[in-house]
């Protein structure tokens, strides 16, 4: 025990005059640590909030959605639940044109309509207050704020909904489980629920979506409701959830958003870990003199090493105890940046588990990485506090010490124990291990590379300044690894962001482009389609495009029933969720069949939805087939069953291949078909397109609507046109392409936004790391300026040479941080988004010379003591 603190005060008395230092060092973890805790801490109170407000995001215990009416036996049922003090509220949700008849102004709105009492739970705030409480007083309307200006409307001006006129009584400024972002994709208006056949908008063909929300008695758990009433309130194409299943789906997105986010601070802590290393490389050559005094004088290389041990875990506490500090500071930043995307109001509370973990995880990275070169001091010779040794022969007996290889392999077994801590599947950690092990790899032989070619292509006719600085890029001790690492890392992850970026907004200007209508009409009935062609001849606009939709369900796969196959389904991946959980697993996994896991790439959405699908003799420019052939082709051979055309994605969810037979309910008419061809689609352009086309015997009889596509002349012609086709047909929706582009555009905007926040944590760590690997050096150039100076350099010479070196440095790191971002652009353009891809080059050359200025900058600001100190001055210090 005496031993120990003996130790302990010699360990603290030796570091009075390197605290600052080792301190600067163990900053670079600080930023790394706040990522970790700011991410973790938000998340866990972000899944506490959604655990608090389930009930309050869903409106009541139990939901019950339907894209029907409720039949006489949902009714039924309904009515008994309620005798039993089960009490239910309606809401009737679907899309239409607003009309603001005093301004002209129009928009396509979410309309929610509601029955008294609707919610159960939560409070839907409006302005003025009380709005939301007179709803149900007569024909009121409550708006979101952005449909007041978009429309040039106004608290008490009148809002046409199809054939009923609203007074717009107040606006809206929270709905539970809304997020914000979803006022820009479409307005949401609130109406009493019994004016809905006053406004003619529920016909046939209409996509409407019933809910039905039920507030159950304490002693009645929801899961139990669903249990008992779940199937009959579902019906055969209907869907009940609990709020408790609500929870954990919202749970589930956050945990998944977490995990990806959290990768953004696991890289900065990793990049903290290199910081650290080559600050105390740096700082090991500045105690070899000390150590060999302490030898001399007694101390055992393991004594030496537990003392320097000491201080490193101790300024490497301090170090990550600052990173949680900054961290619980973002977290409190965070919900501000993210608000438009969150489906609660998140209240924010200290969450023990993240803050001790992200400061057991940077102290120990802390550790790891200063150990490395920390062991070489027990190898520093007693006889080089007389021999004067140069410090990099006095350490280089200790290159192949086996406990410098143990730490080595250390350090990647952390690497991968995090990733995996921080992946839903041991695949996925891997991958991420290996992903972060091959940038580390590129950047780490790009900079081998420049120490190689700046030793064999230097020539004696350059400029003294420029051939000094490239030299410095191989000699020993330089800073080019580090420097390259953490510049590299830094352009990766701002150019990945900004080249995907620019890449969705190009290809979808260049949709929009290709596209020639920019307003499209739907729910067009048959009877409107001649008086809709009428009103775009007359306004002088080219009509494009009339297609046909016909609304239907799938009946039966082979002969086997849809509700069947969806049945199965279910049941395949509640045996597959058991197993994992059997498994201590976590995240989506496979089905299971008697004990065995096994795969069920079926999706049982395909069987329960309502398709819109349209019949034609030709592809379209969006299309291409990829197996089968074409309606009427030789070789099809359907005799009396009509043929059907299935994207391939989609057939791939229903199970199904070419030659198998699907039949489909249309009203009521059953369709037998015999998939002939699949389809690939590029379902992003401004075009109709479906996952279902028909050869034109099989439905040109079915009752239709049509989807019309104009091109207008300008955005007056736009608004005109609109206006008097909703005069005309209130029924009619429109569409104003120009506007999909602004809104897309202005999600995209908030989406980067909420990234960029989080990358510019990691961008923002390259200063520490730059300003350690920097330090690692600065004795050297301490002396090279020196020498320089006593053989006649001027100081402007010290400065170019300087200027050349990290000129150079920021250059390469740069550069090979947009190489592996334009790499890493590309595979998540082509494997997520599924779109070309482009090089941005303009915004990949901002950020490149913003890193080569930082880098330029710091190693400059740091080596002001060459320029400061006198020859002998310097002289006595080394």
């Amino acid at each position: 025990m005496s031993a120990t603190r003996q130790l302990l005060a010699l360990a603290w008395r030796e570091s009075r005059t390197a605290r600052r230092r080792l301190l600067l060092y163990m900053s670079s973890i600080s930023l790394g640590v706040a990522a970790l805790v700011a991410i973790d801490s938000f998340s866990e109170n972000t899944i506490r909030s959604v655990h608090e407000q389930s009930r309050a995001l869903m409106g009541g215990d139990v939901a019950a959605r339907r894209n029907a009416q409720r039949g006489p036996a949902i009714d039924s049922l309904v009515d008994s639940l309620a005798r039993a003090g089960i009490s239910n509220v309606t809401s009737t949700g679907f899309s239409s044109m607003a009309l603001v008849p005093r301004s002209g102004g129009t928009r396509l709105v979410q309309v929610h309509a509601v029955s008294a009492g609707y919610p159960f739970y939560g409070n839907i705030v409006t302005d003025p207050v009380a709005a939301w409480s007179q709803i149900q007083g007569g024909a009121n309307a409550i708006v979101d704020p952005a449909l007041l200006v978009s429309l040039d409307a106004q608290l008490g001006d009148t809002l046409s909904l199809g054939s009923a006129k609203f007074v717009i009584t107040g606006s809206l400024r929270s709905v539970p489980g809304d997020v914000g972002i979803s006022a820009a994709i479409g307005p949401r208006v609130y109406i009493p629920e019994r004016y809905v056949p006053a406004t003619g908008l529920v016909v046939f063909g209409s996509r409407v979506e019933y809910e039905t929300l039920f507030k159950l008695p304490a002693t009645l758990p929801s899961d139990a409701f669903v249990k008992t009433f779940g199937k009959r309130l579902a019906a055969s194409n209907g869907s009940v959830q609990s709020a408790g299943y609500n929870e954990s789906r919202l749970a589930s997105a956050i945990d998944q958003l977490h995990d990806y986010l959290a990768i953004v601070g696991l890289i900065a802590l990793l990049l903290g870990g290199i910081g650290v290393a080559s600050g105390v490389h740096a700082f090991v050559m500045r105690k070899i003199d000390p150590v060999a005094i302490l030898r001399c004088v007694g101390a055992t290389s393991w004594q030496v090493l537990a003392i320097y041990s000491m201080q490193a875990a101790v300024m490497g506490l301090v170090g990550a105890a600052a990173g949680v500090v900054f961290g619980l500071g973002i977290q409190f930043a965070m919900p501000y940046v993210l608000h438009d995307f969150l489906p609660v109001d998140v209240e924010l509370h200290l969450a023990p588990r993240p803050i001790v973990l992200g400061l057991g995880i940077g102290v120990w990275v802390a550790l790891l990485f200063s150990l490395r070169p920390l062991v070489a001091l027990r190898r520093v010779s007693p006889l080089q506090a007389l021999r004067r040794e140069p410090d990099a022969d006095a350490l280089r007996r200790a290159r192949w010490d086996p406990l410098r290889i143990g730490l080595s392999l250390a350090i990647a077994a952390s690497v991968l124990a995090l990733g995996l801590s921080r992946a839903n599947t041991p695949r996925r950690g891997i991958g991420f291990t290996l992903a972060i092990a091959g940038a580390i790899g590129i950047l780490w032989l790009s900079a081998a590379g420049l120490s190689w070619a700046a030793r064999r292509l230097i020539r004696p006719s350059w400029p003294f300044p420029l051939r000094q600085g490239i030299a410095s890029l191989y000699r020993p001790g330089n800073q080019t690894r580090a420097v390259v690492l953490a510049l590299g890392f830094g352009v990766f992850l701002m150019g990945t962001l900004y080249q995907v970026q620019y890449n969705i907004l190009r290809s979808l200007d260049l949709r929009l482009g290709e596209a020639r209508a920019n307003v499209v009409f739907f729910d067009v009935q048959e009877n409107q389609q001649p008086g809709i062609d009428s009103v775009i001849r007359a306004a002088r606009e080219e009509l494009i495009d009339e297609t046909p939709i016909v609304a239907m369900r799938v009946a039966s796969v082979n002969g086997k029933s849809a509700t069947a196959i969806a049945d199965e389904i279910e049941k395949n991946r509640r045996a597959r969720d058991s197993a994992r959980v059997a498994a201590g697993q976590r995240g989506p996994g496979r089905g299971a069949r008697g004990g065995e896991v096994v795969r069920d790439r079926r999706g049982p959405w395909v069987f329960r939805r309502e398709f819109r699908s349209t019949f034609r003799d030709t592809l379209t420019a969006s299309e291409r087939l990829v197996s089968g052939k074409w309606f009427g082709a030789p070789g099809n051979d359907v005799g009396s069953l009509g043929e059907v055309s299935l994207d391939s994605g989609v057939a791939v969810e229903m199970g199904v291949k070419l030659r198998d037979t699907i039949t489909w309910n249309v009203q009521g008419v059953l369709i037998p078909t015999i998939v002939t061809s699949l389809r690939s689609i590029q379902w992003q352009t401004f075009a109709p397109n479906f996952f279902a086309v028909f050869d034109p015997k099989s439905l040109s009889a079915a009752p239709k609507q049509y989807a019309i596509l104009v091109h207008a002349s300008s955005p007056t012609a736009i608004a005109h046109l609109q206006r008097d086709v909703v005069a005309r047909y209130p029924s009619i929706s429109s569409l104003d392409l120009t506007l999909v582009q602004r809104t897309v555009q202005s999600v995209l905007g908030k989406v980067t936004m909420a990234v960029r926040f989080l990358a510019l944590i990691s961008l923002g760590l390259a200063v520490p790391v730059l300003f350690s690997a920097v330090a690692a050096t600065r004795r050297d150039r301490l002396r090279e300026g020196v020498l320089l100076k006593t053989l006649g350099a001027t100081r402007r010479q010290i400065a170019r040479i300087m200027l050349a070196e990290y000129a150079l440095l920021g250059t390469l790191g740069a550069l090979t941080g947009v190489l592996l971002s334009t790499l890493a652009a590309w595979g998540l353009l082509h494997v997520i988004f599924r779109m070309p891809f482009m090089p941005a080059f303009g915004p990949a050359s901002i950020v490149a010379a913003a890193m080569i200025g930082l880098a330029v900058s710091i190693g400059l600001l740091t080596g002001r003591d060459v320029f400061a100190e006198t020859p002998m001055a310097a002289l006595r210090e080394t």
